[in-house]
């Protein structure tokens, strides 16, 4: 079965390595030789389903709580499986408990507990949540390394047009371009930041809680950390504004004053495609299995939405067979 897939971003690479292991002959198409416009290559790589909980729909967790396996069966060793701390400076404590309220999974910690988990923010906060199934990756290394694998055992990758009928079926996975095509489909700016200190030490995300900007910060490495996200409803996909700047390092510095001094490296804004009740889905439109609207939950439930996907491909492969 020869099957082409649109885009090379995060659901593009999913979906082609679940139809490799089925055997199809898989053709991915990307008008881009690089991830530098993929909303994936500005991720935070949380596989953080429980904490998605918050303000996400039970199916989010369903779909998610298996991703850090799925994720280690595709790439091994590239799944950190340390749990998500959720904190919160002292005048937010109610923040800390609404949240707690409105998810599972997570154990309350005290200031001593906090320490033992994190030393480098020890004293700083009285209490946290500590999420311990959770875990989390690098997304572009994993995009990277996805894609190496993939063109290692057979995949074709090119930018060039391919045409449609020299194929059994069509994944379309093309994100927010298909904006304006696809129903219900919007785009939602997200904004990021990389930061790096040599001053601090992270080993698992931390989440810090505010009633207006709550963010996240996840340690890559070496000094590196990437703090995010804004969630804006609009399809504005320009620089980062000078707002969400100052307020992402404002939430940085009150993680730890260590940031204060800590180099930008780069800064992001990437536009996520969303559907109105913030859930991907899978569909067959006109001549193509079309899948979109990860939202922000594009590493935590992409594999789960491929292995849809696929299925859905099989399926019409085998009722066609069947037919003849």
């Amino acid at each position: 079965m020869r099957v082409l897939v649109k885009g090379g971003g995060v659901a593009g690479l999913a979906v082609a390595h679940a139809l490799h292991m089925r055997a199809a002959a898989v053709t991915v198409i990307d008008p881009r030789a690089d991830f530098g416009q993929a909303a994936s290559w500005l991720a935070g790589g949380m596989l953080a389903p429980w904490c998605e909980r918050e303000s996400a729909d039970e199916a989010v967790l369903r779909r998610g709580e298996d991703a850090a396996d799925r994720w280690e069966a595709m790439l091994p060793g590239e799944v950190a499986r340390q749990g998500t701390l959720v904190v919160a400076p002292a005048r937010d404590q109610s923040e800390l408990k609404r949240f707690s309220s409105r998810t599972t999974g997570h154990r309350w910690l005290g200031e001593d507990e906090l320490a033992a988990l994190e030393p480098a923010i020890a004293g700083r906060f009285g209490q946290g949540l500590f999420f311990p199934r959770e875990a989390h990756l690098d997304p572009r290394r994993v995009l990277t390394s996805l894609r190496d694998k993939l063109a290692g055992g057979g995949v074709n990758f090119t930018s060039e047009p391919q045409p449609k009928e020299t194929f059994d079926d069509v994944v379309d996975c093309t994100g927010a371009s298909r904006i304006g095509r696809s129903r219900d489909l919007r785009g939602i700016r997200g904004e990021m930041l990389y930061l790096r200190t040599d001053e601090l030490q992270l080993t698992r995300p931390v989440r810090l809680l505010h009633p207006r900007i709550p963010v996240y910060v996840v340690p890559r490495g070496g000094g590196l950390f990437m703090v995010g996200a804004t969630m804006i409803e609009t399809e504005f996909d320009g620089p980062i504004t000078a707002r969400s700047l100052m307020e992402l390092l404002n939430a940085a510095y009150t993680l730890h004053p260590a940031f204060a001094d800590a180099t930008v490296v780069e800064t992001g804004a990437g536009i996520r495609p969303a559907f109105p009740d913030n859930f991907p889905r899978v569909t067959r439109e006109a001549h193509a299995v079309v899948l979109n609207g990860l939202y922000r939950h594009g590493f935590l439930l992409a594999p789960a939405m491929a292995a849809e996907a696929a299925d859905l491909v099989f399926s019409r492969n085998f009722e066609g067979a069947h037919a003849s």
